[in-house]
């Protein structure tokens, strides 16, 4: 996802790990991707040591917010035809960053109008 992520790219914001999981928000994606820095700090709970500053193995980026939206349950997510193959709804899921198509996106987008 790194390299497929640029600026200007919309961003799902979506709760999980909570009594309800769901879309809670729009954002936008900020910056180009940059060495995540907590990966090089002993002190971090996300320090790695087999990162090098030469070859780091995470990055990040920045995002925006734009706009909070009334909360799309992932309930109402699963139920909707349209997003059946969505990756973020596959059993087993666990990635926190997962890519939306531009049918999803705009099958979403008109459910938070």
């Amino acid at each position: 996802m790194r390299d497929a992520m640029h600026i200007g790219d919309g961003v799902l914001f979506y709760h999980s790990s909570c009594a309800e999981p769901g879309i809670a928000g729009l954002a936008e994606v900020a910056s180009a991707a940059y060495p995540d820095p907590t990966q090089f700090d002993r002190k971090s709970d996300y320090y790695d040591p087999k990162s090098k500053r030469v070859a780091p193995r995470w990055v990040t980026v920045d995002v925006r917010a734009l706009r909070k939206t009334r909360l799309v349950p992932i309930a109402e997510l699963k139920a909707a035809k349209p997003l059946a193959k969505m990756w973020t709804l596959r059993p087993g899921n666990r990635l926190s960053i997962t890519p939306v198509s531009r049918a999803e996106w705009t099958y979403i987008a008109r459910k938070l109008t």
